[in-house]
């Protein structure tokens, strides 16, 4: 294709973007204002008049909330899940939780938040909460779950993975030497920059992780034994991060039943008072025009120029690494931007 052909095509392609932005702009602002979007987001949820048990997911990795734009009603929100159980605990109408859990877990953080949250509202209110586990409850899935009063499993479930882990630390200084590379890291101490790429671990600093991880675990096994009502020395027994089918999991004292979805449905709403309905609260993002940049862009990690292009990656203008000293230098430069790996009750078989 000619230069001048190229040329006029990349200019009309970049007018019309401008031309869809600005669009899209005046779309959700006239959306707004006519009430032709859903504005939920942010906010928890409301219950319905009479008496209900709140149906809570926890679906997909724990971690912090994901922009409302670039996600979708079906991955897990924390914030938007912590605000729900503080409205639960205001609202005279409910009468308890039931959690619907699929996760391999997640964030040590975030867990450990929705957990003692899930503690307030069973001391504040004196309520129950009631779990069914989906196809995986691992790790900070059942964290979370260690909370409720009673486990019911599918007989396909996996739960267990009660542990704690760090992720894998790289060390490319020895390839770096190879070719010649030195690098300097200037800090106050000697482990403020441990865990770097650019150098390997001392004894030292992998006790100071050892730690951190063996304190996380000690946490893990002290909740899991409250809850289940365990001897922490048994805990510990099974607790080396392995994974439990539902049988298994029920032979050890993980689980209380194997029951199907709905049977276990069943089995909540009759434990409360008649008329109790089980309601299903979930998280709605809020729905406008952007939003369909957000989720496409969001999904594929592509910006607007690929969506118009159709990820061209020679019209993107982006830089292309070739050579395996780039794509490490690249990936140390990762690693150095991201800081030391936060630590995780996460199931990765």
């Amino acid at each position: 294709m000619a230069a001048w052909l190229k040329a006029a095509l990349a200019a009309v392609i970049v007018f019309a973007g401008i031309f869809v932005i600005v669009a899209a702009v005046g779309f959700s602002i006239i959306g707004s204002i006519a009430g032709l979007h859903t504005n939920t987001g942010s906010k928890a949820f409301s219950g319905p008049q009479g008496p209900y048990i709140a149906k809570i997911s926890i679906v997909g990795e724990i971690g912090g909330s994901a922009n409302q734009y670039y996600s979708s009603g079906s991955a897990y929100h924390h914030a938007w899940t912590i605000e729900t159980i503080d409205t639960l605990i205001g609202d005279g109408s409910n009468k308890g939780i039931y959690l619907y859990i699929d996760t391999p877990g997640g964030s040590v953080y975030e867990s450990d938040e929705l957990y003692l949250k899930l503690m307030e509202y069973k001391e504040r209110t004196e309520r129950p909460i009631y779990v069914y586990m989906g196809q995986i409850a691992a790790s900070g899935g059942y964290y979370v779950a260690a909370s409720s009063d009673y486990i019911y499993a599918n007989r396909n479930t996996w739960t267990g993975s009660i542990g704690v882990t760090l992720g894998t630390l790289f060390d490319v200084s020895g390839f770096l030497d190879e070719h010649g590379i030195h690098t300097d890291t200037i800090t106050s101490g000697r482990n403020k920059a441990m865990g770097s790429y650019y150098e390997p671990l001392t004894g030292e600093q992998k006790a100071i992780y050892q730690s951190l991880v063996d304190d996380a675990y000690g946490r893990f096994v002290a909740i899991v034994a409250e809850g289940r009502g365990l001897a922490e020395s048994m805990v510990r027994g099974i607790a080396d991060g392995r994974i439990y089918t539902a049988a298994q999991a029920e032979g050890n004292g993980l689980i209380d039943e194997i029951l199907g979805e709905k049977e276990a449905e069943d089995a909540v709403k009759g434990k409360f008072e008649e008329g109790a309905v089980l309601y299903d609260c979930y998280y709605s993002p809020d729905t406008n025009y952007l939003s369909l940049f957000g989720s496409l862009s969001g999904a594929g990690g592509l910006n607007l120029w690929d969506l118009l292009t159709g990820g061209a990656g020679e019209a993107s203008g982006g830089d292309v690494y070739e050579g395996d000293v780039a794509a490490v230098l690249e990936l140390a430069s990762g690693q150095a931007e991201a800081g030391a790996p936060p630590l995780k009750y996460l199931y990765t078989g």
